[in-house]
């Protein structure tokens, strides 16, 4: 087996993974409260309430033209690994269901956990290159040609199922529904972005070589000079650039302090790091 494909296939795995954790969130939450967090689902649980008809079905038929629309503007190989996956959602939430109970009937708990877990389940999905069809589909395209954020065009798309169900259900089950689409949401771009969240430094000394070589020596953090100008002061700065963990945070400032009290220093959080030190840079698409 070559690297390819062994790498391929663990893709595929991590996708039918996400899969099978937002085909929890819909039975064990989400379809049995008649909460509808947008997208396919949403719809589908809408019309199952109505009319009685197959979740998983109703939500096949709907991802079919979003799914001939990503294999040809993604590529055959994300079109594949949604196609495996949207089939499987759908076949996955009707055995579920059958054999599955709902952990809750306090709407309430419901959203939250559905949305959390829902959250996890498509970040999963997308995270391995490819997703479980319906509006997280769509977003990616929005996402690939546009570079809107994943999480905030599903909350759009999305909002327009949450107002279809407010309208057939009720008003409180709409809110719900809103809630889980916002829960959902943050978890997805919280898995996007990275879990582990770093630190990034901005220091401005007149003893920027000092401090700049006992960070790489004592911290053995990488650190990058910039040349600026004190627009008050009309001096020539140094001013460094450094990123660490949280937990290097107070050594870093003790550091900065004992060499020079006066330093100015402002700190601010990177979401994500690639690179030496910190995740490896590894893609998720070909």
């Amino acid at each position: 087996m070559t690297s390819r494909l062994f790498k391929e296939i663990m893709r595929m795995l991590g996708v039918l993974a996400g899969t099978t954790v937002l085909a929890l969130s819909l039975v064990l939450f989400l379809i049995p409260n008649k909460i509808a967090p947008g997208g396919v689902s949403g719809l589908a649980t809408v019309v199952y309430h109505l009319s009685g008809l197959s979740v998983g079905l109703v939500m096949l038929l709907i991802n079919i033209p979003l799914f001939l629309l990503g294999i040809k503007k993604l590529g055959f190989v994300f079109g594949l690994r949604s196609l495996v996956a949207t089939i499987y959602l759908s076949f996955a939430v009707d055995i579920l269901q059958r054999y599955v109970s709902p952990v809750t009937q306090d709407p309430l708990l419901a959203a939250l956990y559905g949305g959390i877990i829902m959250g996890v389940g498509l970040g999963i999905a997308i995270t391995n290159g490819g997703t479980t069809g319906g509006t997280d589909l769509a977003a990616v395209l929005v996402h690939r040609f546009l570079g809107l954020s994943v999480g905030a065009t599903l909350l759009v798309i999305d909002a327009i199922v949450i107002v279809i169900a407010g309208f057939f259900f009720s008003l409180e089950l709409a809110m719900y529904s809103a809630l889980a689409l916002f829960v959902a949401t943050k978890l997805l771009d919280l898995m996007q972005e990275g879990w582990h969240y770093a630190r990034a430094a901005y220091i401005i000394s007149d003893k920027s070589d000092d401090i700049a070589q006992a960070i790489m020596t004592k911290m053995e953090r990488g650190v990058t000079g910039f040349y600026g100008k004190g627009m008050y002061s009309g001096k020539d700065k140094n001013i460094l650039y450094v990123i660490c963990s949280r937990s290097e945070i107070a050594t870093l400032k003790d550091l900065v302090r004992t060499i020079d009290k006066d330093a100015f220093i402002v700190i601010g959080e990177a979401t994500e790091v690639l690179g030496e030190g910190f995740r490896a840079n590894k893609g998720t698409n070909e």
